[in-house]
């Protein structure tokens, strides 16, 4: 059984977490290593793991990523110390004797219609994107993600000839909180869940 929270972490985590629009931070690569070896833990369908991630810190990648940005989210991305590029591998099938090795999960999505592929892969790079933001929280980064980017640019200047689709981007650092906007209200139990 495992131990709650404390409040503090339940703050850090949930609570007190905000997206953020600037940042004040360069991050290192062993932290970016260690985000990883969190979020890799995560659970997906048949631990599928779809999830592949580009961390963006370079000059030259920004250049290429500069392109795919919508105008509300060009300026932030390009100032963020890191964007990570989570996106999904419709082979992720393909891992799957290591990740999934005590029975033949590969046969169970190798063949299959590219819809059902599709909708395994969106939805577990989804889930390890939840898991990449809480990962970083967790770490004492801040994050902020958007979808306002162009697939197909970002598709060609990081994964093409591959397999692989960009869903989400993640912007990663420390945040500078004169920059983050009032945190909106967020619907009751009541609103937006039952018991049944």
């Amino acid at each position: 059984m495992t131990t709650p929270l404390s409040d503090p972490a339940l703050d850090q985590l949930f609570r007190t977490a905000r997206t953020h629009n600037a940042f004040t931070v360069d991050i290192d690569d062993d932290t970016l290593r260690r985000l990883y070896d969190l979020v890799k833990l995560g659970p997906t369908e048949a631990n599928s793991c779809p999830a592949r991630f580009v961390f963006v810190k370079s000059r030259a990648a920004k250049d290429r990523l500069g392109p795919a940005l919508s105008e509300g989210n060009h300026a932030k991305t390009m100032a963020a110390p890191v964007t990570v590029i989570v996106g999904y591998d419709m082979r992720f099938y393909d891992k799957l004797p290591v990740l999934f090795p005590h029975v033949d999960a590969k046969s169970w999505f190798e063949g299959s219609p590219e819809e059902r592929l599709y909708r395994v892969a969106l939805r577990g790079s989804s889930m390890q994107t939840a898991y990449l933001i809480m990962a970083a929280r967790a770490l004492g980064l801040d994050t902020g993600p958007m979808t306002g980017f162009d697939n197909a640019k970002v598709d060609a200047a990081f994964f093409a000839g591959t397999a692989i689709k960009s869903n989400v981007l993640v912007n990663l650092g420390r945040g500078d909180a004169s920059a983050i906007f009032p945190r909106s209200p967020r619907l009751s139990f009541d609103e937006a869940a039952r018991i049944e």
